[in-house]
């Protein structure tokens, strides 16, 4: 197909200059130059050699990049003086309008030369990468809306940059959103060392941009210290505002709007650095594609679809834990939203996590174990989407596994015996073993070949499936009725409208029971094995999800029971939190994608 609709396009300059006796299939591919490596043996290792040398060049970019925004940013927390908040926003507006500047250049030029893009990458940005990539930039945008409507308020003593910074941000979201969405499966095929150059300079901005969320707890700060001195006045400890302190000049005079800004901006703070998370990884898969040439045998023929069929055990649990954390986290948020959660809910959410961790990380052992016992070869082909995949696992498990271990020492340091402190020590040491559990699960899974068999069954499955009609009792009786109050229609108008609804219901009566009996079929002609790697993935799925929803949507325990709070100081457990967190929740929804490939395959 992509040869028929390849050959219809204008040839460019690569395939003029081309040699006359060359065969007519070559005009397509455009293989690599680069300038040192002029002078090779052959053309395929010039092309290699260049491909490395673009790929050495640009990541040399990016790292000059990201070196230059993080001594800026540490410039900010070490010295506020010398290097402003504003400073930064100056040097990323910078970078931003750069990275929009070769995005549009790449939508409206680089993707319609011809022949630009022959190959596109089956595994590279699926659905609900992308998918992320809109949600989490719909939340990010909203989020820069209520810190201008939070800045406009406060304009009195606020800088104009404040408002102008996060404009940009919602064009760069927007654009970057719609740029991933339509091309993040490209191979692109010319332009090669400035399209690397341009994706590893956006992959350097969305880097600088979540540091910048990480460490920048100034506004997190402001609130915080706007809500003491509400406190301390209501209490009539607050000594009265003096006209000149900045403090009370920078108190919001609408109170409702102001609560409104505050609240939203800290609830949907996490969304921003899961955002430029899931653009890099998509960003990276595409650098990494730039010029990739796929051959016939790495495109999947016979793609494994999604289906509910072969397990019951997991559903059930999967929604029962699912149902249970969700009563929790409304608990926790009706607490969390009036006053400082107490006590009990604390006690609640934690032992949800106890109960919950140690039947997951069973069930990843379970399923591990059932790998080894498989005799299914292993998928040695070359794939940059799963070599991402168990990077970013692997990578993503440190936010949680990290902030569990400051937990520990935090722990063990103070009154490891009381009951909270005992509950928070549990919870973080299962933690830690589930992680790994599930990691190793979902990577051994993402290395096997998926099961071909059922493939190859299934019209003889259909066959039976056919064969289950005609084993039905009554079905020559109704139709004999029927034909006998046709002929009497006149007759017998009355009992016909009866005896049609009896037809009616006995049709989906029968095709309820088919579908059942399919099911069942489908059920117990699974082997013991591939029943278990269902049920295991999607109980584990179900599990992932509710614990990706609880601390995305504002539970946020392990920064307001404060005990880690008071051990490390407000700055130093804010950048670990906020370092660890949206690790944790990109964690657990990449985790989501790697069990459903698990069970597609299984």
């Amino acid at each position: 197909m992509s040869g028929n609709r390849v050959s219809k396009q204008k040839p460019c300059h690569h395939c003029k200059s081309r040699s006359p006796s060359a065969p007519p299939g070559t005009a397509t591919i455009h293989y690599e130059k680069f300038w040192l490596y002029r002078h090779c043996s052959s053309v395929q290792q010039r092309d290699m050699q260049a491909q490395k040398a673009g790929q050495l060049f640009s990541g040399l970019l990016a790292m000059n990049v990201v070196f230059l925004g993080s001594a800026f940013i540490s410039s900010m927390i070490f010295n506020h003086v010398a290097i402003t908040l504003a400073d930064v926003w100056i040097l990323l507006s910078i970078l931003k309008v750069l990275c929009l500047c070769w995005i549009t250049y790449y939508l409206l030029g680089t993707s319609r030369q011809p022949h630009a893009v022959l190959y596109r990458d089956s595994h590279a940005g699926p659905i609900w990468i992308r998918g992320s990539v809109l949600l989490f930039g719909s939340f990010s945008i909203l989020l820069n809306v209520f810190q201008i409507g939070y800045s406009a308020i406060l304009m009195q003593c606020k800088s104009r940059v404040e408002i102008v910074f996060p404009s940009i941000e919602i064009l760069f979201i927007c654009t970057q959103a719609l740029f991933l969405w339509h091309h993040s499966k490209d191979c692109i095929q010319v332009q090669h060392n400035f399209t690397r150059c341009g994706l590893m300079l956006t992959i350097a901005t969305n880097l600088l941009l979540w540091l910048l969320a990480v460490t920048n707890d100034t506004i997190h700060m402001e609130i915080e210290s706007q809500l003491r001195e509400v406190e301390q006045r209501f209490e009539g400890k607050a000594p009265f505002p003096h006209p000149c302190n900045e403090s009370a000049a920078c108190t919001c005079p609408n109170t409702t709007i102001c609560k409104v800004f505050q609240k939203g901006y800290i609830l949907l703070y996490p969304f921003n650095t899961e955002y430029c998370l899931v653009c890099c990884s998509v960003l990276y898969v595409m650098w990494k594609n730039v010029g990739r040439r796929i051959s016939q045998h790495h495109i999947p023929h016979i793609k494994p679809k999604f289906k509910l069929q072969g397990v019951v055990f997991g559903p059930l649990l999967g929604i029962i834990a699912v149902i249970i954390g969700i009563c929790i986290f409304m608990l926790y948020q009706i607490q969390a939203t009036g006053s400082a959660p107490n006590h009990q809910v604390f006690v609640m959410y934690y032992s949800y996590y106890i109960v919950l961790l140690p039947l997951m990380s069973v069930g990843a052992v379970i399923g591990t174990i059932i790998h080894a016992l498989e005799k299914k070869e292993l998928d040695t082909l070359k794939n940059p989407t799963r070599s991402l995949d168990v990077v970013l696992l692997m990578g993503a498990a440190l936010g949680q596994i990290g902030m569990s271990y400051f937990s520990i020492v935090a722990i063990v340091a103070t009154d490891p015996r009381d009951l909270l402190n005992s509950l928070i020590l549990s919870h973080s040491v299962l933690l830690i073993f589930q992680n790994i559990t599930q990691n190793i699960f979902i990577i051994d899974g993402l290395h096997r070949q998926p099961f071909t068999a059922a493939i190859n069954a299934r019209p003889t499955g259909h066959a039976g499936e056919q064969a289950v009609p005609s084993e039905l009792p009554g079905e020559e009786e109704t139709t004999s009725s029927s034909n006998q109050e046709h002929t009497e229609m006149k007759e017998e108008q009355n009992h016909e409208a009866y005896d049609q609804r009896r037809v009616n219901m006995l049709e989906l009566g029968q095709e309820i029971r088919k579908v059942s009996l399919s099911y069942i079929h489908s059920y117990s002609h699974l082997s013991w094995k591939r029943r278990a790697l269902r049920e295991i993935s999607f109980f584990l799925v179900l599990c992932n999800i509710i614990l990706w929803v609880m601390p995305t949507f504002g539970a946020h325990p392990v920064f307001e029971n404060g005990l880690e709070k008071s051990f490390y100081g407000y700055s130093t457990w804010f950048a670990i939190v906020n370092f660890g967190l949206p690790l944790g929740v990109f964690y657990r929804m990449h985790s989501v994608g790697g069990l459903l490939e698990v069970y597609v395959t299984a």
